[in-house]
Order: C-alpha cells, then structure tokens, then sequence
C-alpha cells in the first residue's frame, strides 16, 4: 500500500493515507531530466562529455477527500491549502509502501486544484491535486548512523563466569555502507576530551578533514559536509555554538562525502590513546522509488 505523509515548514501534517485524505495517485518517483555538460573544441567531431547534472524533480499528488457532510469537506480543503502554501519555506514529503521510506524535500507551485464537476466534487467527496518542484531530485532514506568509536564484549544474558565488561575497541576505523545510488554528504560529531588536531579519514578515497580545535569533556565538534549547509560548529557543554570553519586546515582538508558503496572511515587527534566518541550520520541518497 502506498502513502504520503507532508510535513509543512511550520509543523503541520498531512496524511494521505484515509481518511479523510485518499491518495488517488502520484507521479514523480522516478523521472527526472538529466542536463549533459558537453564541450567542444574547434574540429572537433561531435564533442567531449565533462558531466552531467539532474534537474528539479516534480512531484504531483492527486487525491480525494471523503467526509460526512459538505462542511468538513470546506475545513478539509482549507486545511490542505494552509499546509501546501507555496509562500511556505519547503516541507518534507515521505512516501511509504511495504518495502521502502523515502522522503524529499519540496515546495508546492501553486496552491491546491480543486476541480469542479459532479465527477470531482459532491457534498461529502472532493478531488484534488497538488504539484510540488523538489529542489534537490534525490530521494533519501531516513538517518543512518554509525560510531566509529565502539565498545566490545561486555556482560552478556544469562551471565556466565567468569565476566567480561565492555570496553572501547582499539580501533578507531569503521566500514561503512553507503547503499545509494550516488555520494552523499555526512555529518560529523566528535564529543570531548579530545586534543588538536581532529581528523576524520576516508580511507577509500583518501580524503580528510583536519581542524586544528581541542574539545574539553562534554564539548562537541560538529562537521557537515553537505553542499549549501557546510559547516564546522564548535558545541559548548550548556549548548552554546561557536564557528569554527576557520580551524580548518585548508591544505589537507575536503569536506567530502561518502561515495556509493563501501567506505572505511578513520579519525585521529593530537594524543593517539585519546577515545574520543564519534557519530557519523547521513542519507543514502536515491535517483528514485
């Protein structure tokens, strides 16, 4: 069974799932037009593919609303056009079925079509539809987090003796899978003591990230390397965030993402028995449902 779930920027929510809201239909979960960035030299036949990038992907819901009398239908619909106002800043759509959840940021391009007609509309059913433009075509999985500083072993049920406790492992490198169908960027956080410099490594790819910032216990170091919201935020033990991007080592650091598929991730600071917890967190990245 398919459904949609919009949660508008300022909070409220909409299921399309019944009742009173029925999806009737949805397109968009797959198409999206491709632009190719060609180049040519002169004599040159034909010419040479430098790239490629995806245009915005639209979305369009049609759906019914069934109520018991034609003033819950009229609320109905107000409250679909309060939630789907495109003076709104972008929501969250989430489509479900019984295999997947995904979600896409979008912004609705007009307010609501209801048609008229005794096919579309009665005193207790309206029709309706909505067109939404997704600025950034990829469809995401929800959070996916790892730890790269782990604990192993530890008491286990029922309890055996001798005993172990869990105790934090050794290594300080972790694989991670990145399951979509292209890169995508993560989320960083390194909690305190920790001592200058900090550095996360991809190890497949060879990138780093090095910031020249020690942590006290409790302090966190937050690292985001998505395209538009990158940032390096130092976190105070009562919450308080400081910029520290200008602690970045400009000549060995990228802000880099996970590419598709396997990627061993490492972290290191100034003092090599430090243990300082690390959580990495990002979407996988989909070109469709």
């Amino acid at each position: 069974m398919e459904r949609i779930i919009y949660t508008s920027s300022n909070g409220e929510i909409i299921r399309f799932d019944g009742p009173p809201f029925y999806l009737s239909r949805i397109s968009g979960l797959g198409e999206v037009d491709a632009e190719l960035q060609l180049q040519k030299s002169p004599y040159q036949d034909g010419s040479s593919l430098m790239g490629s990038v995806l245009q915005e992907r639209e979305v369009t819901v049609e759906f019914l609303i069934e109520q018991q009398a034609y003033s819950e239908v009229s609320d109905s619909r107000a409250k679909i056009a309060r939630a789907f106002n495109p003076k709104l800043k972008p929501g969250i759509i989430r489509y479900e079925n019984d295999f997947v959840v995904r979600e896409i940021e979008a912004i609705a391009d007009s307010v609501p079509i209801y048609p008229d007609g005794h096919s579309n509309r009665s005193m207790t059913l309206q029709k309706g539809m909505i067109t939404l433009t997704c600025p950034n075509p990829y469809w995401k999985s929800e959070d996916q987090v790892e730890q790269l500083a782990v604990f192993e072993s530890g008491l286990t049920f029922p309890v055996t003796f001798p005993t172990a406790f869990a105790q934090q492992s050794p290594s300080k490198s972790k694989l991670i899978m990145n399951e979509g169908d292209v890169d995508t960027p993560i989320e960083v956080t390194f909690t305190g003591p920790a001592t200058a410099p900090i550095i996360i490594r991809n190890e497949t790819t060879g990138k780093m990230i090095e910031v020249n910032q020690s942590l006290l216990d409790g302090e966190k170091l937050v690292i985001n390397t998505e395209f538009g919201k990158k940032r390096v935020t130092k976190v105070s033990t009562t919450g308080i965030e400081t910029n520290a991007f200008n602690q970045i080592n400009i000549s060995t650091s990228e802000l880099f993402q996970l590419i598709a598929g396997n990627n061993l991730l490492s972290y290191s600071t100034g003092q090599d028995y430090e243990r300082a917890p690390v959580i990495i967190k990002w979407k996988n990245r989909y070109l469709a449902v």
